[in-house]
């Protein structure tokens, strides 16, 4: 199983970012797929799960302002972050049954 995220820059507070995750190997639609997050000297965090079934789920700091969803024919899973924070800075990484792509960096400043 491999999964890449990509998507990721520097955008302005307040600004929004799409990040991608390209999946092969296994079917998303059959799986949880999460994005966690890392920022420097941090621990890293979920951020938001969608699971096999759909079901969506978020942490509290990013409810209202990020949206996972996935696109079955793509095999895709997605992260659309609305309302940027500087303290949204971060690695941001997709997983799926504990395979882990590489992250995408993430920078919030003006």
């Amino acid at each position: 199983v491999q999964l890449q995220a990509s998507g990721g820059g520097l955008v302005q507070p307040g600004g929004s970012l799409r990040l991608s995750c390209a999946v092969s190997g296994s079917i998303v639609s059959l799986n949880t797929v999460n994005w966690h997050r890392q920022a420097p000297g941090k621990q890293r965090e979920s951020v938001a799960t969608i699971t096999f079934g759909g079901r969506t789920n978020y942490a509290d700091s990013v409810k209202g302002r990020f949206t996972i969803s996935r696109d079955d024919a793509k095999n895709m899973v997605y992260l659309q972050m609305n309302s940027l924070k500087p303290e949204d800075t971060a690695v941001y990484y997709c997983e799926l049954s504990d395979y882990w792509g590489k992250g995408t960096l993430v920078t919030v400043s003006s």
